[in-house]
C-alpha cells in the first residue's frame, strides 16, 4: 500500500513540474512575440514622430532659402540701412511663427532683426560659419533672452558676381513645436550629438543627458536616478522610476535623423506584453491541470472498471460458446435471405419483361396490320413503277419510288419501336426526351387505339423536354397507361383519350380517358389489383404496379384519380368534353438539366 501511495505522489510531482515548465515556455514564447509586435509598433510610432518633427523644421529651412534671394535682404546688405527692414522681418516672423529672423554681413555682425539687437556678432556659431562659406547651416541652442531652446537655419546671400554678401538666419522656438506633443503616447524624445534631450513629449525629460558611453539618462543636476538596462532577444529594455508619466519598464528604440542633427528615441511600455504572456501561460497551466485532473479521474475509473471487467470475463467465457453458435446460425440465415432477395430481383425483372411481351402480344394483330398495309402498298407502287417505265414516264415512276421509300421508312420506324420496346433495359439513361418517348408509345398503340374506336387528342410540345429516366422502361409505362385507357372505355359511347405534357412547375405527363373512372384509387397500384372483368381483356393486375415501381426508380411519382377529385390544375373537362366522368393518370418526372446542375 505504501509503495502504491509513494508512486502516485511521485507521479503527481512529475506532472506538476512538467506543467510548470510548459507554462514557463509558453510565457517566454508569448513574451518574445509581444516584444516583436511592440518593436514593430514602436518603429512605426518613432518614424511618424520623426517625420513630423523634420517636416516642421524643414518649413523654416525653406523660408530661409527663400529670404536669401529676396530683394529686401539684398537692399539691407547693399545700403547698410537695417532700420528700414525691421518691419519687413517682423512681418515675416509673425506670418511664419518664427522666433526671429536675422540678416548678418560677412563678418557675422547682425544688421537687421525684429528681436535681436543690431551689432551683435554671431561669427562663432557653427551654422553661421557654414552659411558664410556658401552652404546651408543649421544647429540648435539658446536664443537669449527669447528662449533656452531654439533651432537655427542659415542660408548664404550671394551677389551678382557670385560672391557671398552675408547670410539670413531664421530661428525656431522648440517650445512651440513639442508643446502640441505633450502627453501623447508613447514617450518620445530627441537628443543631440552630446546626448542632451532637446525635444520631448514629456517635459520632465528636457535637458536630461545620456552618460558618456552608457545607456539611459540622468537629470541636468547629475543626481542619481533608478535605472538599469538589459537585452532580450536583441531588444533593449530600460527599467526606470522617472515619474508617473514614464513607464517603469519599457522597450527603448532609436532612429538617427542626420538631416536635422538629432536622434529620435521612444519608450514603449512592456507591461501589456507581460500581462498577455502571463495570461496565456496561466491558461495553458489551467488547461493542463484540468486535463491532469480528468486523466486522474479516468485512471481511477479505469482501475475500478478493470476490477469489474475481471468478474465479467468469467461470465462472458460461459456464454461465448452459445453466442458463437447463434452467430453461425445468423450468418446462415443472412445468406439464405440474400439469395432470396437476389431471386426476387430476378423475378421482378422477368416480370417487367413479361409485361412488355404481354402488351406486344395484345398489340400483335394491329402491328401485323400496320406492317402488312405498307407491304401491299409497296407491291402496288412497284408494279405501277414498272409499267410507267415501260411507257417511258420516268417522272411517274420516280413518284412511285418515292412513295415506296416513305412506306419503307414507316415500316422501319415501327420495327425500331418494337425492338426498343421489347429489349430489356437495366440501367436508366441520364437524359430522355419525354416528347419522343410519348410519340413512340402512341405509334406502337395506334392500331390498338383505332381498333378500340378511341379518339386521341395530343398536342406535343415543339421543343424536346428532357427528363431523368430510361427510354425503354418509360415507354413501357406510357404504353401500359394507353392500353389500360382503351380497355376502360370499351362499350362507352364517347371514347376519347387526352394526352398532355405540362412543364409549368415540373414535368408531368397526363393521360385522361372518358371511361367509368377508378373504383378504388388508393389500391389501383397494388399488385394483382384489376378492374377487368373475367372473360374480358386478360390481365393479372400487375401492369400499374410495375409502372409504379419504374417511375419510382426514376425519382418520379405516378398518381391515379377520378376527374371529380382531380387536382385543380388538371385538364379542364370544358376543354375536352367527357361523357360521364373518367379517370386521369399523371406521371411526374424530374428535369434532367436540374439534376445535372445539382450533381
Amino acid at each position: 500500500m505504501n509503495t502504491f501511495l509513494h508512486g502516485r505522489i511521485a507521479t503527481l510531482l512529475v506532472f506538476l513540474i512538467t506543467v510548470l515548465g510548459l507554462a514557463a515556455g509558453v510565457w517566454r514564447y508569448a513574451y518574445l512575440q509581444g516584444l516583436e509586435q511592440l518593436h514593430a509598433r514602436g518603429v512605426a510610432d518613432l518614424s511618424l514622430a520623426s517625420d513630423r518633427l523634420v517636416g516642421q523644421l524643414q518649413r523654416y529651412r525653406d523660408l530661409t532659402v527663400f529670404l536669401a534671394d529676396h530683394p529686401a535682404v539684398h537692399d539691407v546688405l547693399a545700403a547698410d540701412t537695417p532700420s528700414s527692414a525691421r518691419d519687413f522681418l517682423q512681418d515675416i516672423a509673425d506670418k511664419s511663427a518664427a522666433l526671429d529672423v536675422l540678416i548678418v554681413d560677412v563678418q557675422g555682425r547682425v544688421l537687421a532683426s525684429p528681436q535681436s539687437a543690431p551689432g551683435a556678432v554671431l561669427i562663432d556659431q557653427p551654422f553661421v560659419k557654414r552659411a558664410l562659406r556658401g552652404a546651408l547651416g543649421w544647429g540648435h541652442g539658446q536664443s537669449a533672452p527669447l528662449t533656452d531652446r531654439a533651432y537655427f537655419h542659415a542660408a548664404p546671400v550671394f551677389g551678382d558676381a557670385g560672391q557671398i554678401k552675408g547670410a539670413v538666419i531664421v530661428s525656431t522656438d522648440l517650445n512651440g513645436i513639442d508643446y502640441a506633443w505633450r502627453g501623447s503616447n508613447p514617450a518620445a524624445f530627441f537628443t543631440d550629438s552630446a546626448g542632451v534631450v532637446q525635444i520631448a513629449n514629456r517635459s520632465e525629460l528636457l535637458f536630461w543627458q545620456r552618460p558618456m558611453g552608457q545607456p539611459g539618462l540622468i537629470p541636468p543636476d547629475q543626481s542619481a536616478v533608478n535605472f538599469s538596462a538589459s537585452f532580450v532577444q536583441g531588444n533593449e529594455i530600460w527599467k526606470m522610476g522617472w515619474g508617473p508619466y514614464i513607464p517603469d519598464e519599457a522597450l527603448h528604440l532609436t532612429k538617427l535623423l542626420p538631416v536635422i542633427g538629432l536622434t529620435g528615441e521612444v519608450l514603449l511600455d512592456i507591461a501589456p506584453a507581460r500581462r498577455l504572456a502571463l495570461s496565456q501561460a496561466s491558461a495553458v497551466a489551467a488547461l493542463c491541470l484540468a486535463f491532469g485532473a480528468m486523466l486522474f479521474l479516468a485512471t481511477e475509473r479505469r482501475r475500478a472498471l478493470s476490477q469489474a471487467n475481471t468478474k465479467l470475463e468469467r461470465q462472458v467465457a460461459k456464454r461465448t460458446a452459445a453466442l458463437n453458435a447463434s452467430n453461425t446460425e445468423l450468418r446462415r440465415e443472412a445468406a439464405e435471405r440474400e439469395e432470396a432477395q437476389a431471386a426476387l430481383r430476378r423475378a421482378q425483372a422477368d416480370l417487367v419483361q413479361a409485361g412488355k411481351l404481354s402488351a406486344l402480344g395484345q398489340m400483335s394483330a394491329g402491328i401485323s396490320h400496320e406492317l402488312n398495309q405498307p407491304l401491299m402498298a409497296i407491291r402496288s407502287f412497284a408494279e405501277n413503277a414498272v409499267q410507267f417505265m415501260a411507257r417511258d414516264k420516268p417522272e411517274r415512276a420516280a413518284e412511285n419510288l418515292s412513295r415506296i421509300s416513305e412506306m419503307s421508312d414507316r415500316m422501319a420506324r415501327i420495327i425500331q419501336n418494337l425492338r426498343a420496346f421489347a429489349r430489356q433495359e437495366s440501367v436508366p439513361q441520364k437524359r430522355v426526351d419525354v416528347v419522343r418517348v410519348v410519340a413512340s408509345a402512341i405509334e406502337l398503340t395506334q392500331t390498338y387505339l383505332d381498333d378500340a374506336g378511341v379518339t386521341l387528342a395530343y398536342d406535343p410540345p415543339e421543343t424536346p423536354v428532357w427528363v431523368h429516366g430510361g427510354e425503354v422502361r418509360l415507354g413501357q409505362v406510357f404504353v401500359n397507361l394507353i392500353t389500360n385507357a382503351c380497355d376502360a372505355m370499351s362499350g362507352r359511347e364517347t371514347r376519347r383519350l387526352t394526352v398532355q405534357i405540362m412543364t409549368d412547375d415540373g414535368i408531368e405527363v397526363c393521360f385522361q380517358d372518358t371511361g367509368p373512372g377508378i373504383e378504388m384509387p388508393d389500391k389501383v397500384f397494388d399488385p394483382f389489383y384489376t378492374t377487368k372483368s373475367v372473360g374480358g381483356s386478360s390481365g393479372m393486375g400487375l401492369g400499374l404496379s410495375i409502372s409504379y415501381g419504374i417511375v419510382q426508380s426514376f425519382g418520379g411519382q405516378i398518381r391515379g384519380s377520378n376527374l371529380e377529385t382531380a387536382r385543380p390544375d388538371a385538364p379542364s373537362p370544358d376543354a375536352n368534353p367527357l361523357d360521364g366522368g373518367g379517370a386521369m393518370f399523371s406521371v411526374q418526372l424530374e428535369r434532367a438539366d436540374e439534376i445535372e446542375v445539382a450533381a
